[in-house]
């Protein structure tokens, strides 16, 4: 074991270090391993029982909940969401009077610069800016400021980034608050408006240290989103098998051990309601009470199709940050595949850039390895028995043959297995079952040895003892 931990190249301070992180004696754990080279030291450190270890890492989470505001309550919710709204297009239309104006340097400003111009014109020309936090308009320029910086990188990079657009009423009503935040009951006291009821209840509504909030107004709906700074204890890692995972339209989603997730398929399923809701809108008489109705049921049906395809994104990326060890995902080009548009709206109805960003941070949270596999690997034409490539494969073939070694197997589920060979040096057919366990250290993957094993396709691997 000592002569594992030579090749790793820690030295007996790397060892007084570590014991001094974690409040342990180096003595301790020389007399307690009976060794004194810095390898055994080192390994018996590592070999100690969790208890022993105070490392923890720091994360941002938000908590959402939705609130009960009366009428009062609801009106001030209201004016600081136009608060932060005036402001947003009062600051981009001085940047775009101050670029045609002026010439070089002077034609860019910042969002202190305008917090500042903006103090000095509150009082003759924005009185009723005094009735609002002053959080909301600070927020509003420095959301302006980002939208900007965005543009400017998009242009840098090559990226169609669209230049900042002017805010209209009653579509994004939304602002942001920091300061003197607690929940308080059911209750969260929020600056200047006050303690507003929250609709859910639980014991306990956030952890951590409350940076910010941010309120907005969805389908006459208001939510609130806390912001956190958390502490948690470091991950273990995870012992068991690793997934290929690979999305699509008519699946949501196939493991390499051939679970499948099914697609809920949210806008494909109420496009007809939606429709007809559209089409009442379009003959209510502008400005009506009318119309103001109709356009809240369809504002309805738009939170009600979002709300799904959130909540079976979050559930799946859950399960597999959780009961996995190496999750590999392919690099999409979406954008590419929206070009397609007879099943354009069928990709975007999947959200497969939410699917990766959502399993990003999971993975850093539960302990499990992401891997992102090259957007020119041939995951789908390529066997994953054999190896053999084809050189064509379209869309309509749903069940992929190999011409070398005749294999029949599903075209997403071969896609699946071909995903797990991607992070690994070495892997033996490419089935869920033969993927070594999860790796510590990089160091460890160097020795896995190889065999001989005949494909199971009726049955997939069997999780680890530890999940069961």
């Amino acid at each position: 074991m000592c002569a594992r931990w030579n090749k790793v190249g820690y030295s007996l301070g790397d060892c007084f270090s570590i014991c001094a992180k974690n409040t342990i004696p180096l003595s301790e754990l020389v007399s307690l391993f009976q060794c004194n080279e810095p390898s055994g030291i080192l390994y018996g450190l590592l070999s100690l029982q969790p208890h022993y270890f105070l490392t923890s890492m720091l994360i941002h989470k938000a908590y959402r909940y939705e609130l009960d505001p009366n009428n009062v309550q609801r009106t001030a919710l209201l004016q600081h969401a136009g608060v932060a709204r005036f402001t947003y297009n009062w600051g981009l239309d001085q940047r775009i009077k101050l670029y045609k104006s002026n010439q070089g340097n002077d034609r860019f400003t910042d969002p202190m610069k305008q917090h500042k111009l903006l103090n000095s014109m509150k009082k003759t020309q924005f009185p009723w800016m005094y009735e609002c936090s002053k959080c909301a308009p600070q927020e509003a320029l420095r959301d302006l400021g980002r939208a900007f910086k965005n543009f400017y990188r998009g242009l840098k990079d090559g990226k169609r980034i669209g230049f900042p657009r002017f805010k209209s009423k009653g579509r994004y009503d939304s602002f942001r608050l920091y300061g003197t935040i607690r929940f308080v009951g059911r209750k969260i006291q929020l600056p200047r408006i006050g303690k507003i009821r929250v609709k859910e209840k639980r014991k306990q509504y956030c952890k951590g240290r409350i940076l910010s909030v941010t309120v907005r107004r969805r389908a006459n709906r208001w939510f609130v989103s806390v912001t956190v700074e958390e502490e948690i204890p470091d991950p273990k890692p995870i012992v068991c098998y690793a997934v290929g995972v690979d999305l699509g339209i008519k699946t949501l989603a196939t493991l390499s051990d051939g679970t499948t997730f099914a697609n809920p398929r949210a806008l494909g399923r109420e496009i007809k309601k939606l429709r007809k809701l559209s089409k009442s809108l379009s003959r209510k008489k502008r400005g009506s009470k009318n119309q103001g109705r109709a356009k809240l049921r369809l504002a309805r049906m738009h939170l009600r199709i979002f709300n799904v395809r959130q909540d079976t994104l979050h559930k799946l990326t859950t399960y597999l940050a959780k009961s996995h060890s190496r999750i590999v995902i392919e690099n999409l080009g979406v954008s590419g595949m929206m070009k397609n548009r007879k099943l354009a709206r069928a990709i975007a109805d999947v959200g497969m850039y939410e699917f990766r960003r959502q399993l990003e941070y999971k993975c850093q949270w539960y302990g499990s390895q992401l891997h992102v596999a090259p957007r020119t690997f041939p995951s789908s034409k390529r066997c994953s028995s054999c190896g053999h490539k084809k050189k064509e494969l379209s869309l309509s073939e749903r069940v992929y043959e190999c011409e070398e070694c005749g294999l029949t197997i599903d075209r997403d589920l071969n896609a699946a297995l071909n995903l797990v060979t991607v992070s690994l040096p070495e892997t033996l057919n490419a089935r869920g079952e033969d993927v070594r366990l999860p790796v510590i250290s990089s160091e460890m993957t160097k020795k896995q040895t190889s065999m001989k094993q005949e494909p199971k396709w009726t049955n997939g691997p069997k999780c680890c003892s530890s999940l069961s």
